[in-house]
C-alpha cells in the first residue's frame, strides 16, 4: 500500500474538517451563502479523501495486503470526523438561517 494514499486521507480529511468549522462560524456571523459556499468546498475536500480511501479498499478487494497500522488508522479518523463535522456543519448552517428569518 502506498503511504501517499494515507497521507492524501489525512490532508484532505483534515481539511474538509477545517473548512466545516470554518462554515459554521460563517454561519454564526449571518453569512449564510457563504457558509453554504464553504460546506460545498469541504465536500468536494472529503470525496478526495474518500477516493483515496476507495483505492485501498478496491486494492484490498483484488487480493492487495493492507497492512491496519497507525498512520492508517488516524487517516480513517480524520476522514470518519471530518464526513461528521459536516454532517453537523449543514444542521447548525440550516438552524443558524432560521435564527435570522
Amino acid at each position: 500500500m502506498n503511504k501517499n494514499i494515507i497521507f492524501e486521507i489525512i490532508l484532505h480529511g483534515g481539511n474538509a474538517r477545517s473548512l466545516a468549522m470554518e462554515a459554521i462560524n460563517a454561519a454564526k456571523k449571518g453569512k449564510i451563502k457563504k457558509a453554504k459556499s464553504i460546506i460545498k468546498s469541504a465536500k468536494e475536500e472529503v470525496n478526495v479523501a474518500h477516493n483515496n480511501q476507495t483505492k485501498i479498499i478496491q486494492g484490498e478487494s483484488a487480493g492487495e495486503q493492507t497492512d491496519v497500522t497507525l498512520l492508517m488508522v488516524h487517516a480513517q479518523d480524520h476522514l470518519m470526523n471530518a464526513i461528521t463535522v459536516i454532517d453537523l456543519a449543514k444542521e447548525f448552517v440550516e438552524l443558524y438561517k432560521r435564527m435570522e428569518e
